[in-house]
């Protein structure tokens, strides 16, 4: 895959807003998201802090060319024309995407609010499809899954683009509702107006406990539904497990008691389809039940000597069996160094669709603003770029299936899953896409 072309954040929350005007949030929302002088402010530290923060730890100190300085200073110019708190964020959001990087971005305060858009799209290929809409949604009625999504809010929806409308929807500038470009299985092309549902969330948290818990709690159960959407699961089938791996991020302790149950079967299938990566640790940790022998997943390049990622070799028994990887464009940092490692050692076999490039290390640094009312935020940042094997890094290039093997728009629609009843097959498992796409049922988060 090329390099990402960006298109600049500013400018999609712009347009986003001006496609948006038609329908708010309602009274109550929209008078919290007013921007008052104070907000900005606010905004120019938080911009000030991303300069900082990247100058002390980015593992590049030239900062791939870019004048830090300079491009700082003209962002807090820019600041000061911002008229809501999309606008300052989206200005921050540009000014650390100069760096071209996946993993340096800005984590900005919470709304006070949450927003469902009632559907998701993932890209396929090179194709856009709806893959998934709530039940009692707006989006019911107008949006079928296998729907071939052609554009968000006038803005063409590609490989490239998809993480940066992902963004801004989320993160930046969530929408009272989105207007998409649809093209139908019948090759039919249509435009709908989709209303995202909203809900207010307390603007100020009492975390001290003196309110009874209430809001410590409801912390609390927010954290636990979102555990529960990422739990690790599998299913034994004759002479193979298919693991379900939604993230890199277990206790060394589960890591290997699922492979204790992986060891009493041949063929051990990894899906990590949607696995956005995880912790370092537990990549060794898999990493290491997989080989009898130490493996160099990659060399950490930073701002100190390049220093070795190594999976040593394990004291207890490895998995000896046949490994099958699944990737697809939602596959990103640890799952991809993963599915690597995999194909440089020739362990396994990889299939699916090209992964996302976005392989880099990263930590996240937290910073707050005001002294008894705290407003939280904080920027992830590269600490070090990640060379493999082959001498290359999977950043912005990812990586390429030994098979590809993609869902088409009629398979999703129909709720089939042809990518893991190939590799079911390959495993000796007789699985068809029906029965495969059943296997691990999608959750809506309770909203």
């Amino acid at each position: 895959m090329s390099v990402r072309k960006r298109i600049s954040l500013s400018f999609l929350v712009t347009l986003f807003s001006a496609l948006s005007l038609a329908v708010g949030f309602g009274p109550n929302l929209r008078a919290q998201e007013k921007f008052e002088k104070q907000d900005l402010e606010r905004s120019r530290q938080m911009l000030r802090d991303a300069y900082d923060t990247v100058k002390k730890h980015y593992y590049d100190t030239t900062f791939h060319g870019l004048d830090w300085d300079a491009r700082y200073h003209t962002f807090d110019e820019q600041m000061k024309t911002a008229t809501s708190l999309g606008d300052s964020f989206s200005i921050i959001a540009d000014f650390l995407a100069g760096l071209k990087d996946s993993h340096t971005f800005f984590e900005p305060p919470s709304r006070p609010f949450r927003v469902d858009y009632g559907y998701r799209f993932q890209v396929v290929g090179d194709s856009a499809f709806v893959s998934r809409v709530r039940p009692g949604s707006d989006a019911v009625s107008k949006l079928h899954p296998g729907d071939q999504v052609l554009a968000i809010n006038k803005v063409r929806v590609t490989r490239a683009t998809s993480w940066q409308l992902d963004y801004v929807l989320h993160s930046l500038s969530p929408q009272p509702k989105t207007q998409l470009l649809i093209r139908d299985p019948d090759g039919v092309n249509r435009t709908v107006e989709v209303l995202s549902r909203a809900k207010a969330m307390k603007k100020v948290m009492n975390l001290t406990g003196s309110d009874g818990g209430t809001d410590l709690w409801q912390l609390i159960r927010d954290e636990q539904n979102e555990d529960h959407q990422v739990r690790q699961r599998w299913v034994e089938m004759e002479d193979a497990m298919i693991w379900k791996v939604p993230e890199f991020m277990m206790e060394d302790s589960e890591v290997d008691r699922i492979f204790t149950t992986a060891r009493k079967h041949k063929t051990l299938i990894m899906d990590l389809r949607g696995d956005p990566g995880g912790a370092t640790d537990t990549l060794i940790r898999v990493t290491q039940n997989i080989f009898d022998h130490e493996v160099k997943i990659a060399d950490r390049v930073g701002r100190k000597d390049p220093k070795p990622q190594i999976a040593k070799a394990s004291v207890h028994n490895v998995y000896s069996g046949k490994i099958i990887v699944l990737v697809d464009s939602d596959s990103a940092s640890a799952a991809e160094l993963f599915a690597r490692v995999i194909q440089l050692e020739h362990r396994g076999v990889v299939i699916g669709d090209h992964s996302s490039g976005s392989v880099m290390e990263s930590r996240v640094y937290g910073s707050a603003l005001g002294m008894d009312t705290k407003i939280f935020y904080g920027f992830s940042v590269t600490d070090a770029d990640l060379i493999m094997q082959d001498s290359k890094s999977l950043e912005h290039t990812g990586v390429i299936p030994d098979e590809i093997v993609l869902p088409t728009g009629e398979d999703i629609a129909k709720g089939l899953d042809p990518v893991l009843a190939h590799a079911a097959q390959l495993a000796g498992v007789k699985l068809d896409s029906a029965a495969a796409g059943k296997l691990f049922p999608f959750e809506w988060n309770p909203f």
